[in-house]
This record gives structure tokens, sequence and C-alpha cells, in this order.
């Protein structure tokens, strides 16, 4: 029997931490590491990736659809540098991440082939912990502190490991490594509630308030319930950021829909109109769609205190868990619907839902690229996951494909990176691969990563019990780089075409190409029916305009300039049979 080694150790602790797979390039710096997962049986799993960015994205989406914590490792040098877009992934998004990187260094300091000073290189993404473990005695605690981080910053951290100390035996005793939290690996490790005084003024601010308007982000998810029942309690209209859009069922009758540049007129709308507003658990960076300073009063609810008032003036900050802070909230808020509010935003979304179906109607050359998620909304699987990648695809994803209850949803919201749905995707199909998984990536990103990941897609989808994953290429032949299909004066296509649904069937999977608006939806139907993973191309127009909602003119609030407006909706409300109290046309 083979004597362990610092390398056994690193099994052990992600055994302990209770991590199903890693992901990663091997190279000879992290060869003991590799050596020892694969003598794990799987416990856990090691997946290589075709690159090492690809690699920290797949750890990025692994936490991001799962709730734990995603783990990369890659060797020193060129490899360590390729993790950094997955890291900043990670850290800007809020997900627990850890990356493992193995150093073999013989010479002075700057003298080593393929040396970087990776404590510099990772001192900004990883800056919350960056350590080395230099002997096997320092591997246990070492990443145990590592997990523990991670999990409690909702951050990237990272654990350098020589050679040496992957290779040496490891002594009989050890120093006992610290105890494993009993909640899922990712989770923060306590629940945590505001103050009673904080609770009391934002149950008194959201009472007094006459137009009331709920911002939900990342962080809401799990509180869909509580999120609701508050919106009914207080006639509110319900907003959420574009990572925050899986948190809630889009076919709520005052769900707006996504804030922002991406987003719908309808919430664009809600924020223009509401004198109240309540965020929970969101960052969202669209910061000139929110409410005009001086035009609402604002509580925000979240786990961490220092995203408190960073995109808005708060009133009242309720720095707790979301679920938890509802909950409270909902025991002190009156029950006071604001019925004829609640009306006007109804009425926002249904107009914003006919505007959004008469785009994705429009006549395009060959196909409008709404249609194309526009049929995928009508097909959706009831549980399933979506990965989004970065483009045009967020506009379309954003307005045209409404998530039921069930269907996850992740992209990289706020570092913006092109070419993360494929990986992400594959995380996803690894956890469950029980559940379909469905990737919406353009042509440049699927250039960039997905052509090499599908790869990985190929090796891995015959052990899946349900092997559909579903990789959406949107083709706009926008080969200029700069998007939108618009080349300047005197410039040449910079990109050349590429058969994506032939590539699948070099690869063993099934491709399909549609270029004709009346076949999209069977088009759909055939890739969601196939036997293995499919990539479904679409042809698509790259002049169709992304509109974004016009912040300046969305103010719901013109509808009630003057009492007669007031009074005009309160009698067609009275004469429909709904009784609307006076002061709710506040």
């Amino acid at each position: 029997m083979a004597e362990r080694t610092g390398a056994d150790l690193v099994v052990e602790r992600l055994r302990a931490w209770r991590v199903p797979r890693v992901f990663g390039c091997p190279g000879a710096a992290i060869a003991p590491v590799v050596a020892a997962l694969d003598r794990s049986g799987g416990d856990p799993e090691f997946v290589p990736a075709r690159h090492e960015e690809t690699a920290a994205f797949m750890a990025s989406g692994h936490a991001k659809f799962t709730g734990g914590i995603g783990v990369c490792l890659a060797t020193q040098g060129p490899s360590a540098v390729h993790l950094l877009n997955g890291l900043y992934d990670a850290k800007l998004d809020s997900k627990p991440m850890v990356a493992i990187i193995g150093e073999d260094v013989t010479g002075p300091l700057g003298g080593a082939h393929e040396e970087i000073g990776l404590s510099r290189l990772l001192g900004d993404v990883c800056n919350q912990f960056f350590r080395y473990a230099r002997t096997p005695e320092q591997v246990p605690a070492t990443l145990d502190q590592a997990f523990r981080t991670a999990a409690a910053t909702r951050s990237p951290t990272c654990v350098v490991l020589p050679r040496e100390a992957q290779t040496a035996a490891v002594p009989d005793l050890l120093p006992q490594a610290a105890g494993v939290t009993s909640a899922t690996p990712g989770e923060p490790l306590a629940k945590v509630l505001p103050h009673e005084a904080d609770l009391a003024a934002a149950a008194a601010l959201l009472g007094a308030g006459g137009r009331l308007a709920i911002l939900a982000g990342q962080g809401a998810q799990g509180a869909a319930d509580e999120i609701v029942a508050l919106a009914d309690r207080l006639g509110a209209g319900v907003a959420t950021s574009l990572l925050g859009k899986p948190v809630l069922d889009e076919r709520l009758p005052f769900h707006t829909g996504v804030l922002g540049e991406v987003g719908s007129v309808a919430a664009a709308e809600l924020m223009g109109g509401c004198d109240t507003l309540l965020m929970v658990g969101t960052n969202d960076p669209w910061t000139g769609y929110y409410p005009v300073a001086g035009q609402t009063r604002t509580i925000q609810i979240d786990i961490d205190g220092r995203r408190i008032s960073a995109r808005h003036p708060v009133d009242v900050p309720l720095v707790g868990d979301a679920a938890e802070t509802l909950r409270a909230l909902l025991d002190r808020v009156p029950d006071r619907p604001r019925r004829e509010w609640r009306a006007t935003v109804e009425r926002s979304v249904d107009r914003w839902r006919e505007e959004a179906a008469a785009r994705a109607a429009e006549p395009a050359v060959p196909v409008n690229p709404q249609l194309v998620l526009h049929q995928l909304s009508v097909r959706m699987p009831r549980v399933a996951a979506v990965a989004v990648d970065v483009g045009s695809i967020l506009y379309w994803y954003a307005r045209h494909l409404q998530l039921p209850p069930g269907v996850s949803a992740q992209l990289c919201g706020t570092l913006g990176s092109t070419g993360c749905a494929l990986p992400y995707a594959v995380a996803a199909k690894l956890a469950r691969p029980d559940r379909p998984v469905i990737a919406l990536v353009g042509d440049s990103a699927m250039q960039l990563n997905g052509l090499a990941e599908l790869i990985t897609v190929a090796y891995h989808w015959r052990e899946w019990p349900d092997p559909r994953l579903v990789v959406l290429v949107l083709n706009n032949r926008d080969h200029s780089g700069v998007g939108h299909g618009r080349l300047p004066p005197g410039t040449t296509a910079r990109r050349p075409e590429v058969p994506y649904a032939g590539w699948a069937r070099l690869l063993g999977l099934h491709g399909v190409r549609v270029d004709r608006p009346e076949l999209v939806g069977a088009a759909w139907d055939e890739a969601l029916a196939a036997d293995r993973p499919s990539v479904l191309e679409a042809v698509v127009d790259p002049t169709v305009p992304l509109r974004p909602p016009e912040p300046a003119l969305a103010d719901l609030r013109s509808l009630f300039a003057d009492g007669g407006a007031a009074r005009m909706v309160r009698e067609r409300m009275l004469d429909s049979g709904v009784s609307v109290a006076a002061d709710d046309l506040v």
C-alpha cells in the first residue's frame, strides 16, 4: 500500500467539505494532486477542462447553480493567469470558490521557468484569503481556512501547494484539522437578523408609503414566498435585477420584469413611479434606472452590510438573511394593500408583455433573435437550468424568456465576461445530470470558449440519465468585433464563419440549423427531444435594435398628477366592483 502524501491530504479535506468535483487542467506542478484525485474513485471527481479559464468558470458555475463551494486547480505561471477571469466572476457575483495552485520552483525567485509572483497576481481577486501550505502538516488547516473564508465572505480564496508538499510523506500524527460546518458548504455559518429597532423603522416606513416597489436580487433566492406575501400585503409592484430574474415566478401579474438597460419598460416605469422602495439582496449596477434621489424612501436588506447604500441612498438598512428578515417584517407590517397602485402596475405589466410579444413577431432577415427566445419560453422544461452568456443574448433573455418556478438561471452578472455559458452549463449538468440544461450563447462567445468545451460535453454525456444539454447559438454573423452588426467605414470582417451545428455533429452530438422564422419552434422541439446534447444554430438578424428602456420617461407618477386622474381611476375600479379606500389613491 502506497504511503499517504500531502496530495492525499488534499483529497481528504475536499471530501470533508463534501466537494463533489474539482475542475482544472493537469500540469506538472499540480500532478500529484491530480493523481490523488484519480485514485479517489470519483470522490471527488476530477473534471479536466480544455482551458484553465473555462475550468474556473465551471467552478464559479458550480457555486452559482448548487450553492456550494466551487473548486478549481491549476499550475503556476500562465496556467494560474488563465484562472483570473473565473475567479473575478466569483468575486464580483459573491460566490464562494477555492483555487488550488501547484508550484514547482527550483531556482531563485524570478529565475525558474514559468514562475510568476502568485501572491501579487492573485492578491486582489483572492484578497480575503491567500496562503501557501509549504509542508504536508500545513495542508489540512490551510485548506479548511480557505473553505471557511470562502463560505463566510462569499468570495474566492487560494491555496498554493509547492510540489514538494504534495509529494512528501505524511507523518503518522498530524495536528487535528478544523471542524467542518454541518451546513451546506457555501452557506453563511450563521443566520443573521437585523436589530429590532431597525425592523420597526422599516415596517413603519413601508406602512406609510403610498406607491411601493420591491427590487429583488440574487440574494433573495429562497425568499420568493415572503416577497409575494409582502407585495400582496402592501399592494407593491416587483422588479428584479438581472441576477435576480430566477427568484420569482415571472408570470405574476405585478412582476414587471428585469430592471436596467437589458430590462423591461414596465420595470423602469415601476422605479419611476414609486415613492417607497424595498431592495432585497441586490447590488444591481444599473443605477441610472433607480428612482431619482429624493423621490423615494428606501429600505435595503442585505446579508453583507458593506453593500448597504452602495448603489442608492438608504433610509433604513437591514443587515440580515433575506427570508428571515422578510418574515420578521411580515409580522410587523400592517395589511394595507394599495389597490389602485397595484392596478396601475399590473396595467403597465400587461402593456409591456404585449409590446414584448409584438417585438418578437417583427419581421427580420432571416430570423428575429427575439422570436428564438420567445419560442423557447413556451417550451421551457419545468425543471431545468439555464446558462446565459454575455452580449445581445442578455437583452433577449431578460425580456423574452419567462422563467417558471423550478428553473434556475445563471450568468456572469457583474464581471460581464464573454464565454462563460458553456462552462456554466457543463457544471450545471454534472451537478444534476438528471435535469435538462440550456445554454444561451452568441456566436462570438461560442468561438471564444464554446467550441472547445463541446469536446468536454461530448466526453461526458453518455453518463447522464437525461442527455439533454441544448446549446443555442445565435449566429448573427456579426464579424466586426464591435458588436451589433455595424462595421465602421473601411473595415472588413474579423471573424470567420463557423458551422456550429456541423461541429456538434462532428463530435457525435446533435446539430440543427434554422434560418426561417416559421421553423424556429420545430427546431426547438427537435433539439429538446434529441437523445444526446444538441447545438441549435439560429441564423439571426444582427440589426434588430436592442431598444433599452428610457428611464427619464419611465414615470408612473404622471397618472396621479391631479385629483381628477385619481378620481377617474377610482371610479373605473368601483364600476368593476373593486373597493378602493381613499388613502389608496395617495
